[in-house]
């Protein structure tokens, strides 16, 4: 046992420098989605939005809607007021 003991020690150094670090996370930025592109649709009516063709995924929020907490940041968010009308365009 004592001897598996002192290889395993002795071995440790060698296998530690096989592994390669993972590379550091990518931030992708505050407008991964694009969203700085869509700000001309704020306070414009919802509507707009079915005629519309993105190349990303896209989220419509309406106004009391139950939304998942999950945080994509190229997924693009419309959010709609009371009256249907584009409150804001965010990524997430």
């Amino acid at each position: 046992m004592r001897h598996a003991i002192v290889a395993l020690t002795l071995a440790a150094p060698l296998l530690s420098a096989c592994v390669e670090p993972l590379p550091a996370p990518v931030d992708p930025g505050p407008d991964a989605c694009g969203a700085s592109q869509f700000q001309y649709l704020v306070g414009k009516p919802g509507v707009l939005l079915d005629g519309m063709r993105f190349s990303q995924e896209v989220r419509v929020i309406q106004h009391g809607m139950a939304v998942t907490m999950d945080y994509r940041a190229d997924r693009l968010n419309f959010w709609l007021d009371r009256r249907d009308v584009i409150e804001r365009v965010v990524c997430g």
